[in-house]
């Protein structure tokens, strides 16, 4: 009977496995090390000396990359269901043989985005840092919503919250820089976080940076912010910029 009731759990075993989310494996995973992989998006790719992050083909008439494409790959240090320790690697593979260690496999990129976003709230500044950049390297992962929810909350460490505004100003579409433009007009937000996003939104494509930047620049009721906005506007050489500094001077 005992062996019957045996064969039957492991027959089912494997299905129950495939049911569990990623969320409830990583959870469940214990104290040590939690290896995941899961694709990377476009443009993103590794090589020896780390991680690159391309815009197009890098390549010309004469030369090729050897950067490899994905996966990504994440090592989570674990200790009582919270991320101690993160690293993010880009292709090549797991060393094996190494004890302490649950690898997870090659998991779908956007349930690995949600996790380790989750994760970056309970950890420290250091492994929130790294978890926040590992979940932007994700295929086909729509992030910004939450990096916007994490750069406003307040009882986040203020390098997670910077991170995520960083993040948040490489995201494409005009949807991150509203956000970014909404962070930076908050007057009820941290200063500092607030001066991340009027960087990130100098970072941002000219056609939707540079009108967020201007707006801060006339209306913004911070002397700082105005100030920043300024600064990076003149590092833009946008001819809209200057109409603008023509407009205050005189």
């Amino acid at each position: 009977m005992q062996s019957m009731l045996l064969l039957a759990a492991l027959a089912i075993s494997p299905a129950a496995l495939a049911a569990q989310s990623l969320a409830e494996r990583v959870r469940t995973a214990g104290d040590g090390t939690v290896r995941i992989s899961f694709a990377a998006r476009e443009g993103v790719c590794g090589h020896a000396s780390g991680i690159s992050i391309m815009d197009g083909d890098d390549a010309d008439d004469e030369w090729i990359s050897d950067c490899e494409r994905g996966p990504v790959r994440v090592s989570l240090r674990m200790r009582s269901g919270r991320v101690t320790e993160a690293d993010t690697r880009v292709a090549g593979r797991w060393r094996t043989g190494r004890t302490g260690v649950r690898d997870l496999g090659l998991v779908p990129a956007h349930e690995a985005a949600d996790v380790l976003l989750a994760l970056a709230r309970q950890a420290g500044e250091e492994a929130g840092d790294e978890l926040l950049t590992a979940a932007t390297l994700a295929d086909s992962a729509v992030v910004w919503p939450d990096l916007l929810r994490m750069a406003r909350e307040d009882g986040l460490p203020l390098e997670t919250r910077r991170k995520a505004v960083f993040w948040l100003g490489q995201a494409a579409g005009e949807a991150a820089t509203r956000g970014l433009d909404s962070i930076a007009v908050d007057d009820r937000g941290d200063l500092e976080v607030r001066e991340h996003a009027v960087f990130a939104l100098s970072q941002r494509p000219a056609d939707e940076g540079v009108p967020a930047l201007i707006r801060i620049a006339r209306s913004n009721p911070h002397p700082e912010l105005r100030r920043k906005a300024l600064f990076w506007l003149g590092q833009s050489e946008d001819p809209r910029a200057l109409t603008l500094f023509e407009e205050i001077l005189r």
